[in-house]
């Protein structure tokens, strides 16, 4: 496990932040009383969860199909339906919705193997990220990975109510890799799986998924 890059500068504001808070403590109320070992306590809790949250584990791929669309995100299943896909797709599509909560791991790996075809930006509101809305008004970023054989499945990171950035480092045409990262959220989000109408989900809501150890669904193989 390491710490990703993105979490270099905010973990050093933190650390910077309680530093002061713990000097202005001591020089307000020098004698060491109770409630300043609660305050160490909770700017103790406060750093240790911004370095977990910007961690990033090492994990097998748990690859055996190459038409297995594994989990970009580690979270819950709060969404598994049909739905009109607007803004690429423009046709009927299985969308498998998984939240990430502010404790979950935040980085964004390739579901799939192939190249992306479409990314775009929307900017938008921050409604909670479990809301059935967040999907097409908050902000949120679309990446599209075309396999070999020409399936496309498209990935939405979303942003939710504490999430204030979302950074994608993919772009069209680049080798889309399981097991590479293309992105993160800031803070607690949501990511949406756009699949054909014909795949097959291994998944249900509530479950619990795993980056890259997880298989969502499977795709139908075009050539049986």
């Amino acid at each position: 496990m390491h710490i990703h890059r993105e979490g270099y500068k905010i973990i050093f504001i933190t650390l910077l932040i309680i530093g002061l808070i713990v000097s202005v403590i001591n020089v307000l109320a020098p004698e060491q009383q109770w409630f300043h070992y609660l305050f160490y306590v909770l700017l103790l809790g406060w750093a240790v969860w911004t370095f977990a949250f910007f961690r990033v584990p090492h994990r097998k791929l748990n690859i055996e199909d190459i038409n297995q669309v594994l989990a970009a995100a580690d979270g819950t299943v709060v969404a598994i339906e049909e739905v009109e896909e607007p803004e690429y797709f423009k046709d009927k599509r299985i969308q498998v919705s998984v939240f990430m909560s502010p404790f979950n791991v935040h980085v964004n790996w390739y579901p799939i193997a192939g190249e992306v075809s479409y990314t775009k930006y929307h900017p938008g509101k921050f409604l909670v990220a479990y809301h059935p809305k967040s999907s097409t008004e908050n902000e949120r970023n679309t990446v599209v990975v075309r396999a070999e054989d020409g399936q496309e499945v498209l990935i939405r990171q979303i942003a939710g109510m504490m999430a204030r950035r979302i950074i994608s480092y993919a772009a069209k045409g680049d080798d889309a890799v399981p097991g590479k990262e293309f992105g993160i959220i800031r803070f607690g989000s949501r990511v949406d799986f756009l699949l054909p109408a014909d795949a097959t989900v291994h998944v249900k809501i509530g479950q619990k998924v795993r980056a890259l150890k997880t298989t969502v669904a499977s795709l139908k193989k075009l050539n049986a």
